[in-house]
């Protein structure tokens, strides 16, 4: 009985075939961006991490930047440039590292300044299942076609010199390599082929836009609207916090940029220079 069953045993089996797995991409621009962050080794063995902010629809690589360690302020802030180039996007997907989510963290300290900038801003957060890493597929696989290509290229001593070779390859990969799952489009192509989605709040015409400040000594936060320097009033137990004013036309956000707080909302009054903290 046993040698019949072996018979009709593959004891090899194949494996499956990639025309049976199911691929999802966005349906627009800027519908939602992956981001994720790998490792790589100086020509001095050193360690250095790599970002990636990728548009889902069309595989664009928006932004690619090395640091010497990715940190949550890094991740705001390489956000803020992007977005600021691009627009807003109306979702992001990134795995559960701590400098995306907290939200594994047991419930402890709330949000965290990522969090809090995409809450701010309406924008959707989406997060891998735990243990489930393939949810951001596409950016992980730039990140791997990245990876081999600078393992073909002398080793980079410094920092900058390692940008330098990453903006050569995101030049090449986003408007040289045409791309099987785009129909042979580049990527540029197909990210400037459709309008770009917005954020569920921001579709109209509201002027969005994102100033780094640091509170001065006396408590007070500057933005200019319309070529107008306005001080902002948030207290002298914040000074020398380094902040982020998020404006859509006059309404005003002040966050703690380090920890992702909300220092104060207001609707900006063109009028005055001062905008006192007795105002709403």
């Amino acid at each position: 009985m046993v040698s019949k069953l072996l018979g009709l045993i593959d004891t090899s089996p194949k494996k499956r075939p990639r025309s049976s797995y199911v691929r999802f991409a966005a349906d627009l621009p800027n519908e939602m961006w992956q981001s994720d962050f790998c490792y790589w080794a100086l020509a001095d063995g050193s360690v250095v991490e790599v970002i990636t902010w990728l548009d889902d629809h069309s595989r664009y690589a928006l932004s690619v930047s090395a640091h010497r360690r990715i940190t949550g302020p890094i991740v705001v802030d390489t956000f803020d440039k992007t977005a600021e180039q691009h627009g807003l996007p109306a979702s992001t997907l990134t795995d559960n590292a701590m400098v995306y989510t907290t939200r594994l963290a047991g419930g402890k300290g709330g949000r965290n300044a990522f969090e809090a900038r995409l809450a701010g801003l309406g924008i959707a957060q989406k997060n891998s299942a735990p243990n489930h890493p393939t949810t951001c597929g596409k950016v992980e696989r730039f990140q791997q076609t990245l990876k081999k290509w600078l393992k073909a290229r002398t080793p980079a001593h410094t920092l900058n010199a390692l940008q330098a070779q990453i903006d050569e390859f995101t030049r090449t990969y986003n408007h040289n390599r045409p791309h099987h799952s785009l129909n042979r489009r580049t990527p540029a192509a197909a990210y400037t082929r459709l309008p770009k989605a917005q954020p569920a709040q921001t579709g109209d015409t509201t002027h969005h836009r994102a100033r780094h400040d640091r509170i001065d000594k006396p408590g007070t936060a500057t933005l200019r609207h319309n070529g107008k320097l306005h001080h902002i009033g948030i207290g002298r137990a914040h000074k020398h916090t380094p902040v982020t004013l998020l404006a859509a036309s006059l309404d005003t956000r002040v966050v703690d940029h380090t920890i992702g707080q909300l220092l104060r909302h207001l609707t900006l009054d063109p009028t005055r220079d001062y905008q006192p903290r007795n105002k709403p």
